[in-house]
């Protein structure tokens, strides 16, 4: 009777066995789908009582809240180390197998389905027991639980290889297997000559070759260790969840199946998980599935949310359903090992080495010929001619060939810059810099330009509102917040639209910091943080009043760098609804016909009044503040965009529109303290520094000046009139362009493109791709951003080489221009998870200062590197030649085979990690950077390589002449 009750709740079935699917609670879902009447009818009545018998025994067995751990060891697919796909916590009702049922690649209509059964994204949560409103608690222990039963979300890494496996691969090296046979020769040899003696130089050869590999396996196994830590450091990241019923942020790693994340535009995310109820977004799976279209999420669609992909718009409310190695980025990532890729500077550094050893080998080869050819010509041979004798030279003329090339192949250049890269990395990661990409490091160094973002970049991201203008009246006194809630409360009937709009129509959260000055801390958008510290000082809560109206939220219009607006939707009972709006200053005002006066009725929007607030933006401005307009818009019963099912239809562009002005707010965002002098360095070393904001012209102006960006004779513009501009028009104002206000995302990627000849078309065909109707026999020369021959044949560019350009970005637009600069370096603490994926460099900071370290550490390296670069050209150019010439003129070489790999070996090693590793010296800043085109190996270096070789070789070829005599030996 307890098996039927069983059976009918589909706990067991025929397909669950044809298919290897353990018995008992995590086959619900596939056994629902099957018939357990057609085995029965085909079962023998014997068998047919035994297997009942058994699916009894095992449904008991499963139904026990503990089950022991060899239970599990049948599972087909479990994977090892992973938990058990069986085991079930006493306080959940869905096992791994059971979500993982519901979230099978390619099967979206299936999952969907599976989803509906279980009764949707609210059925999902009940039975992981978690309240999509107040999330799971933070208490450690029922956490941990979940991770035992559930797994952690993280991907163990590949196995690396070992020291062993290191130290093996080093003996492929043609070279060096070369030189073991010419010491197994010159062994053998040795001891048939000379038994006592004989057969050291075989094994000094041999022991300096086993020091080689070690010396090599180590630096590899170390570079190799660096990746890794830097790759551990890199996927380390924050994501935001609610537990306890309050958002908090948490590591990426510590995120467990049934957290609710917390999504906004531009987010990452962090594992797999099921849209609640209400909420929508648009993701980019383009990473995951290859599907390059923007894929609605909702509940009633697609509620799937798959880690490792983008946010694009939107904001919603996700249930984790599975983590690490069972989330679909996981199965793949556990597929997959990541190498270490040489840097440019390494490869430009292997060609070099790869050329130099060359004419090592032609000056090898020489001097092996010069030797046997000096003893066969020469009138009294030493030893005598015979074909013993002959072979002996031969032989020793060959070791010594060998050991002239070993010496000429500069090993120690790529590892130079191993060593460098790996020391500064990790000393840029003190100074607030994330190395992402290592050859970022070393392109630093040589950046002729920076295109920063104002806000938390120049300045400290500390909004506060500090003058308004409401109700007619300016108020506030340009310091604080206080001084404008003081004046707010004189207009009680006002003060509610006000707090409700800027409470509403915002996705940010105030916590108390007592590190920050203002003794709070903004998770999200500072500006809203601003407005919310607002509401706060006037008395509200706005935590409180989010709850209250979030069943009535129809529809969030989030807020994008293209719209510069952000609006929500909120049904008002029966009444209809009501638009919340805010955002830049001059578009608001622009959708507006009215405005809320002091007695918190609407009033016509005259000229006048019109005009008025336009001399108080200005005003704002020209004191640097951010200028934002909190609106609204009330919609009757009749004319409400919310249709009877509760969905609203339309784009924002239609509901935003007779707008009625509640506040015009001015925020102050205080200049960096250190920023003035920052950018005073930068222009000092050569560095051409812009400002690129979305803020308006009035304010970016204000701000440039005072960090020393703007100076006279600078050029400062608007995004609108910079895009009606030809590619020649803005390759003229490029040396004067400081400041670029009220810049879309298109305008920063055009202004690098123009800047260093980046993802410029380089075909007719590419150009018309990019500018769809157009004519490329009218308008290639017309239309930006150009093309590439146009771009090459501006009088500035000779070469048809630009500059290299560095650029800073936060937000999810800013990343085909973070791509396309020379170095992208995003912001840790506003950057989205984009921003930061596209990016080189993660200032963790976001602060300008922080830059400028960078370009010093990148100096730093490349001017280590032609230190030793000069050192050991000068070292093998000598070596090289005195061997050549002692063989020409019959000497016994100075330094035979033993010596010369121990020079070698001491001289790549100790002077790689002597020359690699000095620290910075700020007179490095002094100087201009070097051209995008520039040598390796400068004229100076040259003469200096030149002039010491020549006067080393003079004095050992004086020794090597004169030396006996001279010590009497």
């Amino acid at each position: 009777h307890e098996w039927r009750r069983a059976s009918g709740a589909g706990l067991l079935n025929g397909e669950a066995f044809q298919r290897g699917v353990p018995l008992g609670h995590s086959s619900r879902s596939v056994c629902e789908r099957s018939d357990w009447r057609l085995l029965r009818a085909r079962a023998p009545s014997l068998w047919r009582y035994l297997l009942l018998l058994l699916a009894c025994l095992l449904f008991e067995r499963r139904k026990s809240p503990s089950l022991p751990p060899s239970a599990s060891a049948v599972h087909p697919s479990r994977t090892p180390g992973a938990p058990d796909a069986d085991v079930m916590s006493p306080q959940v009702e869905l096992s791994i197998a059971d979500l993982a049922g519901i979230n099978e690649d390619q099967m979206d209509a299936s999952n969907a389905d599976g989803v509906r059964l279980l009764g949707g994204p609210t059925g999902v949560a009940s039975k992981l027991q978690v309240d999509p409103a107040s999330g799971l608690s933070s208490d450690e222990v029922a956490l941990e639980e979940r991770r035992k039963v559930y797994g952690r979300n993280e991907i163990p890494p590949p196995e690396p290889k070992t020291w062993l496996d290191l130290f093996i691969d080093s003996f492929d090296d043609a070279t060096l297997i070369v030189l073991i046979v010419s010491a197994v020769i010159s062994f053998a040899v040795g001891l048939y000559d000379d038994p006592a003696k004989g057969w050291i130089e075989g094994a000094a050869i041999l022991v300096a070759v086993l020091i080689v590999a070690v010396v090599t396996a180590s630096n590899d196994y170390s570079k190799e260790l660096q990746f890794r830590k830097l790759n551990a450091v890199r996927e380390d990241v924050e994501v935001k969840v609610i537990r306890d019923g309050v958002q908090q942020e948490i590591g990426v790693k510590d995120v467990v199946v049934g957290d609710i994340l917390k999504l906004e535009s531009g987010d990452k995310i962090a594992a797999d998980a099921i849209i609640c109820r209400g909420t929508t977004c648009v993701c980019d799976e383009s990473s995951l599935t290859g599907e390059a279209e923007e894929q609605a999420k909702s509940e009633g669609e697609d509620p799937f949310l798959l880690s490792g992909c983008q946010v694009l718009d939107g904001n919603a409310l996700g249930i984790v359903i599975a983590v690490g190695r069972n989330s679909r980025w996981g199965r793949i990532k556990a597929n997959l090992a990541v190498e270490s890729a040489d840097t440019p500077l390494q490869e430009k550094l292997e060609t070099m080495a790869n050329t130099i050893g060359i004419y090592g080998g032609v000056m090898a080869v020489l001097t092996a010929i010069t030797m046997v050819a000096v003893w066969y010509f020469s009138p009294v041979p030493d030893p005598p001619l015979s074909w013993e004798n002959g072979f002996e030279v031969a032989l020793h003329a060959f070791i010594l060939a060998v050991t002239i090339v070993v010496v000429a192949v500069p090993e120690g250049l790529p590892l130079a810059v191993t060593i460098s890269l790996a020391y500064s990395t990790g000393k840029m990661m003190k100074d607030m810099n994330l190395i992402r990409q290592l050859a970022a490091c070393e392109t630093m160094g040589n950046a002729t330009n920076i295109c920063s973002d104002k806000t938390g970049t120049l300045t400290q991201n500390r909004m506060t509102v500090v003058n308004a203008w409401a109700g007619g009246q300016e108020m506030g006194d340009g310091e604080n917040a206080l001084s404008v809630a003081t004046a707010l409360k004189r207009m009680p009937m006002l003060v509610p639209t006000i707090v409700d709009g800027v409470s509403i129509n915002s996705t940010a959260e105030l916590r108390k910091s007592s590190r920050d000055a203002a003794g709070f801390r903004t998770v999200g958008s500072t500006t809203e943080g601003a407005l919310l510290h607002l509401a706060h000082t006037l008395g509200a809560d706005y935590s409180e009043i989010r709850r209250a109206v979030e069943p009535s939220v129809n529809k969030v219009f989030t807020f994008s760098s293209t719209r510069k607006r952000m609006s929500t939707l909120v049904s008002v009972d029966a009444r209809g609804s009501r638009l919340y709006v805010k955002g830049a200053s001059e578009i608001v005002l622009s959708l507006s016909e009215s405005f809320t006066d002091a007695t918190g009725k609407a009033t016509a929007l005259t000229a006048g009044m019109r005009e008025e607030i336009r001399r108080t933006i200005a005003s704002f401005e020209d004191r640097a503040l951010r200028v934002v307009i909190v609106a609204h818009r009330d919609f009757g019963a009749r004319k409400s965009p919310v249709t009877g099912s509760g969905t609203v239809r339309g784009p924002a562009e239609e509901f935003e529109q007779a707008l009625c002005v509640d506040a015009v707010l001015g925020i102050l965002d205080p200049l960096r303290p250190d920023v003035t002098a920052a950018v005073a360095t930068c222009k000092a070393c050569g560095i051409a520094v812009r400002m690129v904001t979305g803020d308006s012209k009035n304010t970016a102006i204000a701000i440039a000046k005072k960090c020393g960006i703007l100076t006279p004779g600078g050029l400062a513009m608007e995004g609108p009139e910079f895009r009606r501009l030809t590619p020649r028009q803005v390759d003229d104002i490029l040396p004067r362009l400081q400041v670029l206000a009220r810049s879309s995302p298109q305008d920063k990627l055009i202004l690098v493109s123009r800047l260093n000849g980046a993802n410029l078309p380089r075909t007719q065909e590419e150009w018309e791709e990019a500018h769809p109707g157009a004519s490329w026999e009218q308008d290639n020369m017309a239309l930006l951003p150009g093309h590439r021959a146009e771009w090459e044949s501006h009088p500035r560019r000779p070469n048809g080489v630009g500059e290299v350009v560095g650029v800073t970005g936060d937000g999810t637009n800013d990343a085909p221009a973070l791509k396309a600069g020379d170095v992208g370096l995003s912001m840790g603490l506003c950057g989205t998870d984009v921003a930061k994926d596209a990016s080189d460099i993660v200032i963790l900071d976001d602060n300008f200062a922080s830059i400028v370290k960078a370009v010093l550490w990148g100096r730093t390296v490349f001017d280590n590197i032609r230190k030793f670069l000069q050192f050991q050209l000068t070292v093998n150019v000598t070596a090289l030649v005195l061997t050549l010439l002692s063989a020409l003129y019959g000497y016994d070489p100075p330094l035979n085979a033993v010596m010369m790999l121990w020079v070698n070996l001491i001289m790549d090693t100790m002077g790689a990690l002597a020359l690699g590793t000095e620290a910075p010296d700020p007179v490095v800043l002094s100087r201009p950077p070097y051209k995008r085109d520039a040598s390796l190996v400068s004229r100076p270096m040259w003469r200096n390589v030149l002039v010491q070789s020549s006067f080393q070789l003079a004095l050992l070829v004086y020794l090597l002449v004169e030396g006996a005599d001279i010590f009497g030996v």
